[in-house]
């Protein structure tokens, strides 16, 4: 009996102990991290809205966001930054350019200087690598080239690199015009009368991403795309959640259940394409060389499966948002802005004499290449980039802690008058006739629609020229102008969207 006595006691000290711990943990991690990090921010004069336990600032976030965005605005004005981002526009005016919010208990920095942004971004010590995604953005992102360092990084970016170079993409250019031929074609029927060319665009885009990237049309990866829509819907829906580990493996949400039901068909789907090309030649597109590094002989080349996925999952799904929203704000800017549309058009026309456009005279579109970085000031479709903090480490003149977050809002950059002069939220592609330094007063980091250093965007050139040869192609053969049902409404869904759609009546010419 005594030694049973002591079992159960040895047990329920173990116990104790056991719980003891967790919960000390839990209130260093849940307390005593944030209240460091806010006192040491503090004392460097960086400050902001202060720590609330459990959820920080997520509520206050979600409830302006609900606010400023749940109406579409009265008018057509770019001045949108106070709508997208407002704990961003608001917080800046009451703690200054740089300052520090809470998602529970991670600390996240705001930091909207240049001269900051472009010391991050540059990351010439490897002090600011890619954040850490968890929940729903892991199932949307996973492995993926967007998120990976170190040698993960390295392999696919070289891959990026080749299947992405000047010579590959002159090689897309008859896919792209080809589907946007096919797109004009249907167009046909909307002579005089109104067309949603947002909704146009998405299948535009998809289609050129299903041709280049998979040797494939978009009806075969259909069902991946729309997979892929909803579990980013979900990802959106979801994205100023606080989850405590562990809570979700005992309770889950319908989100989380529907998320997980997700992924795992869309791995099942992304493995059937790739079986495909396995039993057979892996081909010189993006989807052959993944498979094809998959299966490399030097394992120090070789890619994991589950990178595989990622990596053909983030083509599937933000391959081609990029593109439908840029066309979008473009056709939206044409269509008020008719004089830029007609000098656009004479370009056009000089340029390609009627017929489909070509690499060497798209890179001689000066003209077009000044509305669409105008269109990506005023309507950049990434609105943030992040990173983070992998240990004490100096940012200007802060001395930064570990284990926070790094926030660069590229719509406060965009929108700032101090950068872009008193008619920053006014459509003048002009600025950008001597090129982007000028424009920028030499400031690179003034101007990120693509980001900056070694992670700028690897999709920046394909996604240009496919903006190019879309609006060439466009503007070729109508005129257009803005519908009076068009109505107002961007929004931040993952990325910057005209949530109403764009509505304009064509004429052709």
């Amino acid at each position: 009996m005594a030694s049973l006595i002591i079992i159960i006691l040895i047990l329920s000290c173990t116990l104790c102990f056991y719980f003891l711990n967790k919960l000390i943990r839990f209130i260093h991690k849940v307390w005593w991290i944030p209240i460091q990090i806010q006192s040491t921010m503090s004392s460097q004069g960086i400050t902001g809205p202060s720590y609330k336990f459990p959820h920080g600032n997520t509520k206050e976030i979600a409830k302006m966001r609900s606010q400023s965005m749940e109406k579409s605005m009265d008018n057509i004005s770019h001045d949108i930054y106070p709508r997208i981002q407002p704990h961003v526009y608001t917080w800046t005016k009451i703690y200054g350019m740089n300052f520090l919010n809470w998602h529970g208990s991670q600390g996240q920095l705001f930091v909207t200087e240049p001269e900051l942004i472009k010391e991050v971004l540059m990351n010439r010590e490897g002090e600011f690598p890619k954040m850490d995604m968890e929940g729903y953005a892991k199932k949307l992102l996973g492995e993926a080239l967007i998120t990976n360092e170190g040698e993960k990084w390295s392999k696919i970016r070289k891959l990026a690199n080749h299947t992405f170079h000047a010579q590959s993409l002159k090689s897309m250019v008859p896919d792209m015009s080809s589907s946007v031929a096919s797109m004009l074609e249907r167009w046909k029927k909307y002579d005089g009368k109104e067309i949603d060319v947002f909704k146009e665009f998405g299948l535009l885009t998809t289609e050129v991403i299903s041709k280049t990237a998979f040797g494939s049309s978009y009806l075969e990866g259909k069902h991946i795309f729309e997979m892929v829509a909803k579990l980013t819907a979900i990802t959106v829906r979801n994205g100023y959640e606080v989850r405590f580990p562990g809570i979700s493996m005992v309770l889950k949400s319908d989100d989380e259940i529907e998320a997980e039901k997700l992924e795992k068909r869309i791995k099942k789907s992304i493995l059937e394409l790739v079986k495909k090309r396995e039993n057979g030649d892996f081909g010189r597109d993006y989807l052959g060389e993944l498979v094809k590094f998959r299966h490399e002989s030097d394992v120090k080349k070789r890619i994991s499966t589950e990178q595989m996925i990622d990596e053909i999952k983030a083509v599937y799904g933000a391959g081609h948002l990029t593109t439908t929203s840029l066309l979008a704000w473009c056709i939206l800017l044409l269509a008020i802005n008719t004089d830029w549309q007609d000098k656009a058009r004479e370009e056009v026309v000089a340029t390609f004499r009627n017929t489909n456009p070509n690499s060497d005279g798209i890179a001689r579109l000066k003209i077009m290449n000044m509305i669409i970085n105008e269109c990506l000031r005023l309507y950049p479709p990434a609105l943030t980039v992040t990173r983070k903090v992998a240990k004490k480490t100096k940012l200007g003149n802060l001395i930064l802690p570990p284990k926070i977050n790094i926030f660069i809002s590229i719509l406060a950059l965009h929108h700032n008058p101090q950068i872009w002069g008193k008619d920053v939220h006014l459509f003048r592609p002009e600025r950008f006739s001597s090129g982007v330094a000028k424009a920028t007063n030499n400031s690179p980091a003034a101007f990120l629609p693509f980001g900056l250093g070694p992670r700028t965007c690897v999709g920046l050139n394909f996604t240009t020229n496919e903006a190019k040869i879309a609006l060439s192609m466009i503007l070729q053969q109508y005129k257009f102008t803005l519908s009076r049902d068009y109505v107002h409404n961007p929004a931040d869904i993952f990325i910057l969207t005209p949530k109403n759609g764009v509505q304009v009546i064509l004429k052709a010419i």
